[in-house]
Order: C-alpha cells, then structure tokens, then sequence
C-alpha cells in the first residue's frame, strides 16, 4: 500500500517526520534510484527500493522506545565536529537504529528517550500532545515562594511568555545556600529550565531531568538505558491523547 514518502521514512525510525520532510527537500532520498525532492510523492515500502544518503531503509523493525539516563558533558546529537562525546555512544550496543527524541543540553543530565519509531517521537516532541517533563534545578539562594508563584503562573522571556508550571520545593540547603526546585513543564523551548529561574534571579548551577510522561529514571545509572515495555509505551500513548482531548 503507497503511504507518504515521509510517514515511511519515519515508520522505518530515519528521524522525525518533519526530519525527514528535511530530507527529501535536500534531494538525500531516492526511491528505486531517483531522486525525490518533492513532498507529497507517495511509495510502496513492501515493494519499493528506499534510500536514504545511499542506505536502504527496512520498515520491518521492530519498534523500541529506550529510557536513557544522560550523563552531564554530553552532546545531544548524533554527531559533533568538535569530536565530543555524543549520545550516541552510549548506543553502540543497541541493534535496533535509534535516535533521541527532543535533546539535553551538554551541561545537563538526566532522562532522554530514544526510539526507532518516528511517528511517535514526533508526537512526543509536537506541544499539542503537552507531554510534561519534570526537571529537578539545583539553584544559587533560596527562592521564597512569590518567586515560585511566577514559575506557576508564567514568566515572560524573550521569546514569549511561559505556560503555567508545577513548582515545589524539593530540597533546601541553607548551609551553601542553595535550593533544589521541583518543576514539571509541558513546553520544549531551547534552555527554557534556566531562562525561567534566570528571570526570578536564582540562576540553576544543576539541571536534571527526572520524568519524561510516565517514564521515570527510576533503577537506570548514568550513562545506562533500559527498554520500555509495551505496557509503559501504551501508557505514554495515551497519556498524549487525554492530555490533546484535554487541551481542546
């Protein structure tokens, strides 16, 4: 049956739908060796050839989602000219052709998932299905709670205002003066963690991602992964489609 050209790559774990749109516009794809540029060209993955940079694509893998515990001074990408150390070389052991979905920032740790399913890394990264992620922030000073009010209500940065949040105290250390804050966000703004506590004036010295949907880092070390079941991967399909039938 003849699907768009993207959905197969995305089907078939390439990279996210709109990656892969990305792709085909900068002529890397060819179906049964031409070239495709054009979006909206449909093909037959059962029996049509598909490459991609020159590499067959098969649609017959079997999906995998990977809860991986990120370690701090690791780049989020699946290469780096710079030659640092990257995600993907805690990967190597892994069969399956996975990608990260969304990304860390090199100074901050915590969980990431991975996935060869590119439909739902898609949805998992699109703000319609506000997939939240809880982030524990180790900051300077101790935020009283009026600061934390305005992380709850939204905070103006420069690319616009925040959406409410879910902010509690999670440790508090008057000795360093220092405080971890608890903080559950459903958006993905690059660094948006650290421009909010910037903008209360309790900027974040640590930054570690606890919770991604249902899935937490739970029992996984550092630079370690584990595969979700089916029953969590149900979980987290449809914890994305209460909260899209919520926000409607």
């Amino acid at each position: 049956m003849e699907e768009r050209l993207q959905k197969i790559l995305a089907n078939a774990g390439v990279a996210s739908r709109r990656k892969c749109e990305e792709l085909i516009k900068a002529g890397k794809v060819e179906v049964n060796g031409e070239v495709v540029t054009t979006l909206g060209v449909k093909a037959d993955p059962s029996s049509d050839v598909i490459t991609v940079s020159g590499r067959t694509i098969s649609v017959k893998s079997d999906k995998i989602v990977l809860a991986f515990h990120k370690p701090k001074g690791v780049i989020t990408s699946t290469s780096d000219p710079e030659g640092r150390k990257t995600v993907m070389d805690f990967m190597k052991g892994v069969k399956a052709r996975v990608y990260p979905v969304g990304r860390l920032d090199y100074e901050t740790e915590g969980l990431l998932l991975f996935t060869n399913d590119g439909e739902l890394a898609n949805m998992l990264m699109h703000p319609r299905h506000h997939v939240e992620k809880t982030y524990h922030a180790t900051v300077k000073g101790v935020p009283h709670g009026d600061k934390l009010e305005q992380l709850r209500k939204g905070v103006k940065l420069e690319d616009g205002m925040t959406q409410p949040a879910a902010v509690e105290y999670h440790d508090v250390d008057l000795e360093s003066n220092t405080a971890t804050i608890s903080i559950t966000i459903h958006e993905g703004r690059n660094r948006q963690v650290r421009r909010m506590f910037e903008v209360i004036g309790h900027p974040v010295t640590k930054l570690k991602r606890v919770k991604f949907g249902n899935i937490t880092l739970q029992g996984i070390a550092r630079g370690k992964h584990r595969v979700l079941t089916k029953s969590e991967v149900n979980e987290l399909r449809m914890e994305m489609k209460s909260n899209r039938t919520m926000h409607t």
